[in-house]
């Protein structure tokens, strides 16, 4: 296994033909939930910093495009509330994940309970509002889907605790749940007043769709972070995984996960053009729904270039030259 000084990123927004939209609700939402998140004197200096820098509103504005602004705001709450999450956990054994999640459920489950740790009053805060219009099949479907969320962000810090590089297949299976894509994509359906009845959103297409979905979206954030996971020695990330079990080096490992993210594309269509109908109003809801992770699958991509998050200052620099520069070992 080699590497090289630098690497090149496949052209994934070329290789995406779907429309970006962007809400008009992008500003309001991006003060409105900092002052949430900033409550208190928990986020101080760099991590303050680095929460301007993600440009979370407009990550929600480009997913959501076009849900009205208590929704959007919701929205924007909890995924920047995931990110919040997603750093606790980097500095997590299993232990401690196991913990999170229980004060996390526990305020889902129990949302008029008192809950001393903040991280269970930003969660019983948002969820009250979202549950508020959000269907019982929405509201069950979020709870579901974050559960296995952290089931799977428990075994992945414990796989970092130990050193394991998964094998591919398991890699895939876990990373459809660290990714918290499933939970995201539960909120097209409440930031869109839907109310998909079960049996449809479990027919094998709209799956296979959700799943198209959270490995164009995953994967390709695989390629994005390598360069500021690598230098911490984070191996829970598709290149390495493929470098260790297919013996490539490193551009090569790119490509092949590049590759990836385009067929992802490519099967998301295929399966679009093969949705049966439910009738009239089911159909609606159902094109709403997967128009909604079409926003995801564009939206995503280009904000991981609009963010500070993987490129620092540089991203559209890097998006249109795509050339990265490894950077040096932290560990």
């Amino acid at each position: 296994m080699s590497t090289s000084a630098k690497f090149l990123l496949p052209d994934l927004v070329s290789h995406c033909e779907f429309d970006l939209r962007i809400s008009r609700h992008r500003k309001q939402i991006t003060k409105e939930t900092k002052k949430w998140l900033f409550r208190g004197d928990d986020l101080q200096g760099k991590t303050r910093e680095k929460y301007h820098g993600l440009k979370c509103g407009l990550l929600s504005a480009m997913c959501y495009p076009r849900a009205a602004y208590p929704q959007l705001r919701v929205c924007n709450d909890f995924l920047t509330y995931l990110f919040h999450l997603d750093n606790l956990s980097d500095d997590m054994d299993n232990r401690g994940t196991k913990t999170t999640a229980d004060v996390v459920m526990n305020s889902l489950y129990y949302p008029n309970r008192y809950q001393p740790a903040r991280i269970g009053k930003m969660t019983r805060d948002y969820w009250k509002r979202l549950i508020s219009t959000a269907s019982p099949g929405t509201q069950q479907r979020f709870i579901e889907t974050f559960d296995f969320f952290f089931q799977s962000v428990t075994e992945q810090a414990s796989d970092r605790q130990e050193g394991v590089i998964p094998d591919l297949e398991s890699y895939i299976a876990l990373r459809r749940d660290t990714s918290g894509c499933k939970t995201s994509f539960v909120l097209i359906e409440y930031a869109y007043n839907l109310n998909i009845p079960d049996e449809v959103m479990d027919h094998p297409l709209i799956r296979s769709l959700g799943d198209a979905a959270n490995d164009l979206v995953t994967w390709s954030n695989d390629i994005f972070s390598f360069n500021v996971e690598q230098s911490k020695g984070d191996t829970h990330n598709m290149i390495p995984v493929i470098m260790n079990h297919h013996s490539l080096d490193l551009q090569s490992a790119v490509d092949f996960v590049g590759q990836l993210c385009k067929q992802s594309i490519d099967r998301f269509i295929s399966d679009r053009a093969q949705l049966p109908s439910w009738g009239p109003e089911i159909d609606r809801q159902v094109q709403t729904y997967v128009d909604g992770l079409a926003d995801w699958i564009v939206g995503s991509l280009h904000w991981s270039f609009e963010s500070e998050r993987y490129f620092g200052k540089n991203g559209r620099q890097v998006k249109e030259d795509r050339v990265i520069n490894l950077l040096p070992s932290r560990s």
